[in-house]
């Protein structure tokens, strides 16, 4: 079987730069030892399930080892568009086409939930960077996997820590932690032990100081509490009620939370002006199912539309009057003002003129130059040790 060609893998539509590539040591080992795996117990691809595959350095190794209809989820829409675009451009289709390039099979897209690992016998995890994230994802195999399924999990070394053991062992009977290769190591966990009858995911804590009840799926940023820097920005978005509620006034006024997380942005808006026609977007899976709970708890479930994207993609052009934004400044593991500098850009380009986005953002972050340049003036609006929040009106 020739060798499988990584090095032609893309993390297009998602920021790609000189130190981040769409795949790394884990991915290979993963693929390595799970072929040992299929090929000694004779797992066929549709009783394979592969999660946190970032750009398809998963599936498409197993598709092109001939394992047909493997199941995958990813929970960034960033990552399924690169993993849609490897696969053409190695001649792979979803579901259970053949094409040319490879000559390979194809795979299955799915949610986190029981369609994605009903009967599953090989489950191939890249560990999340959050514990939480490995809780709802190891009840979930333990929920729904076969009886005799292998979870074969893999991560970077300097990544990985002891407490992603305990959370395994809290849902399988066995728990071996591999030799390090290659600076990444792999855990294999089988024996699923019984689980609760309720899943321990969504949670949910009211936080009365601002008047929401947040939500969260384990991979949601943050989790179901407000971190510091939304906490700022609705500070503000609080002080000057009266500027936003002049802004909404405008015909056809509609506002947008871009990289929702669980919508506390999005909600607290909704909250406070009733007639607006709020959106909430977020590229990660997780915080969208956590946002649409946060709708639900808070009453607003039919004024708030959540969505799956990337940096409002699906949104028109110049069809927003207000744009709220925190913008990530991690990429994964690693630290990159990228994903923040897209969704400046995407900000501007859904802004009607004279449209606003408020931004709150790292002080150390060189954002408000970003956002001049690419939204229009900009003035700050406050200014904390760690946080800065600035409005732009858009040229």
């Amino acid at each position: 079987m020739p060798e499988f060609p990584y090095a032609r893998l893309r993390r297009f539509p998602d920021v790609e730069a000189p130190n981040l590539q769409a795949w790394d040591a884990t991915d290979e080992l993963l693929v390595a030892r799970a072929l040992t795996i299929a090929a000694e117990h004779g797992i066929d691809g549709s009783e394979i399930a592969v999660i946190g595959d970032g750009y398809g350095a998963l599936t498409l190794p197993l598709a092109a080892a001939g394992l047909a209809g493997v199941r995958v989820h990813q929970d960034l829409v960033t990552g399924r568009r690169a993993l849609a675009r490897n696969a053409a451009e190695l001649g792979v289709t979803a579901e259970l086409g053949v094409t040319a390039g490879l000559g390979v099979t194809g795979f299955a897209e799915h949610e986190l939930d029981a369609e994605l690992l009903r009967g599953a016998r090989l489950v191939l995890l890249q560990l999340p960077k959050g514990l939480a994230e490995l809780e709802e994802i190891a009840d979930a195999v333990a929920r729904a996997a076969a009886p005799d399924v292998v979870l074969l999990a893999g991560g970077r070394v300097k990544h990985m820590t002891l407490a992603q053991n305990d959370l395994l062992g809290a849902r399988f009977g066995q728990v071996q932690p591999q030799r390090a290769e290659r600076k990444s190591r792999l855990i294999v966990a089988t024996d699923p032990l019984p689980v609760p009858q309720d899943p321990p995911f969504p949670v949910s804590t009211a936080h009365p100081e601002y008047g929401l009840t947040l939500c969260a799926h384990g991979g949601a940023f943050a989790g179901d509490r407000i971190d510091i820097g939304t906490r700022v920005l609705l500070d503000m978005l609080r002080d000057r009620a009266a500027e936003l509620a002049a802004l909404s006034r405008r015909d056809g006024f509609t506002a947008v939370d871009l990289g929702c997380g669980t919508g506390a942005l999005a909600a607290s808006l909704a909250l406070a002006i009733p007639d607006a026609r709020v959106i909430a977007t977020d590229r990660s899976a997780a915080a969208v199912r956590s946002a649409r709970a946060t709708m639900v708890a808070n009453g607003i479930a039919d004024r708030v539309t959540v969505m799956l994207d990337d940096a409002g993609s699906e949104i028109p052009d110049g069809s927003v009057d207000l744009v709220l934004l925190n913008p990530p400044f991690h990429l994964g593991a690693s630290v990159h003002e990228g994903a923040g500098r897209r969704l400046i850009d995407a900000a501007a380009r859904i802004l009607r003129p004279g449209g606003e986005v408020w931004t709150v953002f790292n002080s150390h972050l060189d954002h408000r130059r970003a956002l001049a340049a690419s939204v229009g003036v900009t003035e700050q609006l406050a200014r904390t040790p760690k946080f800065t929040v600035t409005r732009s009106v858009r040229r």
